[in-house]
C-alpha cells in the first residue's frame, strides 16, 4: 500500500507564528494555520491539526463502515459522518481529549440494532481509530 504525505512550513513562535500545511500527495491545496486560531472557538479561515485529524477520521470511518455493512450482507446507500476532535490542556502542553463520531445512514438490509453493531465494529477496526487509541472515541450512530 502507498504512503501519503503532507508538508508543513512554520515561521515564528507558537503564539505569534503561523504556518501552512500542504496536502502534497493529492496536491489539493495548502492551508493556513496558527496557534491562536487553533485554540479559539472560531477557526477564522485557518485549519488545525485537530481539523485535519477529524477529516481523516470521518473519511476512514465512513469507508470502513461501508465495508462492514457490505460484509453483513446489507447495502449502504448513504452515510453522513462527522468527527469532532477536542483539544485540551496537558502537562506539558496540550492533548486530544475526545473524539466524537456521529453517523447517520441509509442502509438496505439492516435494522437499527444491526446498524449500531456495524458502526461499533467500524469504529474499532478503522485504521485511524486504531492509530488514535489513546483518545476516547465516542460514537453516536443511527439510521436516518
Amino acid at each position: 500500500m502507498p504512503s501519503r504525505s503532507a508538508h508543513t512550513a512554520w515561521n515564528g513562535s507558537l503564539q505569534e507564528g503561523s504556518g501552512e500545511v500542504e496536502l502534497t500527495s493529492s496536491g489539493l491545496g495548502t492551508f493556513d494555520m496558527s496557534f491562536p486560531s487553533r485554540a479559539a472557538e472560531k477557526a477564522g479561515g485557518k485549519t488545525s491539526p485537530e481539523e485535519l485529524i477529524a477529516a481523516a477520521h470521518s473519511a476512514c470511518f465512513a469507508m470502513q463502515l461501508s465495508a462492514v455493512i457490505a460484509e453483513m450482507g446489507a447495502t449502504p446507500k448513504s452515510l453522513e459522518v462527522t468527527a469532532d476532535v477536542s483539544l485540551g490542556p496537558d502537562t506539558p502542553g496540550f492533548r486530544l481529549t475526545e473524539i466524537k463520531l456521529t453517523v447517520r445512514g441509509a442502509v438496505d438490509g439492516l435494522d437499527a440494532d444491526g446498524f449500531d453493531k456495524a458502526a461499533q465494529t467500524a469504529k474499532e477496526s478503522c485504521p485511524v481509530s486504531k492509530a488514535l487509541t489513546g483518545v476516547p472515541i465516542n460514537l453516536d450512530a443511527a439510521l436516518a
